[in-house]
């Protein structure tokens, strides 16, 4: 599963003309407004998964666009079908056709200050910030550990929408907190858990008061690994904390050789012996 993982993470970086922000985002935005609409944490869950995974095959490319390129609606749920076919073709026990669309308004504030948080990067007591640009921001970390969540939820016998709705709502917070980090949240001391309770709260009374319960419910599992749901919840938010890094990395290790010979960036047409031809003469092939 671990390279699928790797490419869900990918969709804090990809955008589009058409849009602000990257996927991740707007699949947060998208899901905290169906909530809040009154659609089921289950509905939201199902539909929000399905964009994801979709998503690493086909981009940006959704349901608008091949409408707009005027693509039968019958043949652009096939293509949309495929890419989650093919997106969840090392998973043999995950079945998750393509859910219709959301039905979605305007997010809670909170979902657009998210949006606007950025993390705090690696920081560490006596250390010095570790930054990587562009940093990620909360909105795309908590819709990718929701993602996760739901993927790992079999592996740990744990219901997925909870620790879905969970997954959403762990860094309500930070709505209203800037993110320091380890090294700030140790400075808070004693103060850090009843600010991080009352910065939550103040995010809860933009929900109706069924979905506020929901989200209260669901987050009894983020204080431990005790459950199956915090176990599912803990092993998604940790692998996106470590392969946000991880990207970074990779990213910087990788050679020319990888991107010319594995990733065929010039790739096979018309012209390819001549781009060949060009990339030797200039001491570009590798």
């Amino acid at each position: 599963m671990l390279g699928l993982l790797r490419e869900l993470g990918e969709l804090k970086r990809i955008r589009s003309a058409a849009h602000q922000g990257s996927i991740a985002q707007r699949l947060f935005a998208a899901a905290w407004s169906a909530l809040v609409a009154g659609q089921s944490p289950m509905a939201v869950m199902r539909a929000t998964t399905a964009a994801a995974l979709a998503a690493t095959r086909l981009g940006d490319i959704d349901r608008t666009v091949l409408a707009e390129l005027a693509i039968p609606p019958a043949d652009a749920e096939a293509i949309l079908d495929r890419a989650l076919r093919e997106a969840t073709a090392e998973l043999p026990d995950f079945s998750l056709g393509m859910p219709e669309p959301l039905t979605t308004g305007t997010p809670p504030r909170f979902a657009t200050l998210l949006a606007r948080q950025p993390r705090a990067g690696v920081t560490c007591p006596g250390r010095p910030r570790l930054l990587l640009e562009p940093p990620e921001d909360h909105a795309e970390h908590c819709l990718m550990v929701a993602v996760y969540g739901v993927l790992l939820a079999p592996v740990y016998g744990a219901r997925p929408a909870p620790v879905f709705l969970a997954s959403l709502a762990h860094h309500l917070h930070n709505a209203l907190i800037p993110d320091s980090g380890f090294a700030g949240e140790v400075l808070l001391g004693e103060h850090l858990e009843p600010a991080f309770a009352r910065a939550t709260e103040h995010a809860m009374a933009e929900l109706p008061a069924p979905l506020a319960e929901a989200v209260r419910q669901a987050r009894t599992i983020l204080p431990d690994a005790g459950t199956a749901e915090g176990r599912a919840f803990h092993a998604a938010d940790t692998l996106d904390r470590v392969l946000q890094i991880e990207q970074h990395l990779r990213a910087g290790k990788a050679s020319m050789g990888y991107v010319l010979n594995d990733m065929a960036l010039v790739h096979e047409g018309p012209v390819k012996d001549f781009q060949d031809q060009l990339l030797a003469a200039v001491g570009l092939a590798a």
